[in-house]
């Protein structure tokens, strides 16, 4: 972007790019041999220990003899994409007052297709924050209906994947979730009542 050989003066250039100037200027370091040396020391580490976060991979690098600090320990992690495996957001969260249907599966035989739909949402981490994938599962033939990718965990999206698989596949006899609040709003099971599905819920897992 910026000519060197212009008639315009670099700053000037900047300037018309609305770019800072020092970047223009900034020539990236190279790694050290030192931070090369950690960063194979933590991708190791964190093989080993994959719920190690920074304070932790700080400890077991000085049991190594390698001294770093846990900021600088936290830098070289986010510059290689390491992060500690840990609990992630609770997906199935009751909602107070949201009525519970009962469990309808236990000792059920199921031998055919359409005979039982399940749903339920997980999370994918990206680059910034997450977002939330949603699945309509033939229980029988294990068949992904529809999905659905949100950045909410709102009961729209379900909605709108239940829609869609039923437009596609017909209708299930029974529709099989968890008591989080997507599924047990209004809007949800207001869809499965109105086709005549059967709503079952497993109890949380606690």
């Amino acid at each position: 972007m910026i000519d060197r050989e212009h008639k315009l003066p670099v700053k000037r250039q900047a300037e018309v790019l609305e770019i800072s100037r020092g970047t223009v200027y900034y020539q990236p370091r190279p790694v050290s041999e030192r931070d090369l040396l950690l960063m194979r020391a933590i991708d190791e580490l964190h093989l080993d220990h994959p719920f190690a976060g920074s304070r932790m991979l700080r400890d077991l690098l000085r049991q190594q003899g390698l001294d770093a600090g846990r900021l600088h320990v936290g830098t070289l992690m986010g510059k290689m994409g390491i992060e500690a495996i840990c609990r992630r957001p609770n997906t199935s969260k009751p909602a107070p007052g949201h009525w519970i249907y009962p469990y309808l599966l236990r000792n059920l035989k199921i031998d055919r297709p359409n005979q039982v739909w399940a749903m339920d949402i997980t999370y994918i981490p990206m680059a910034r924050g997450l977002v939330y994938l949603c699945a309509v599962v033939d229980w029988f033939s294990r068949k992904i209906l529809s999905w659905r990718l949100s950045i909410t965990m709102d009961s729209s999206c379900c909605v709108d994947a239940v829609e869609e698989a039923l437009a596609a596949h017909g209708r299930p006899e029974i529709f099989n979730t968890d008591q989080g609040s997507q599924f047990t709003s209004k809007a949800f099971t207001a869809l499965l009542r109105n086709n005549e599905i059967a709503i079952s819920m497993s109890l949380l897992l606690r």
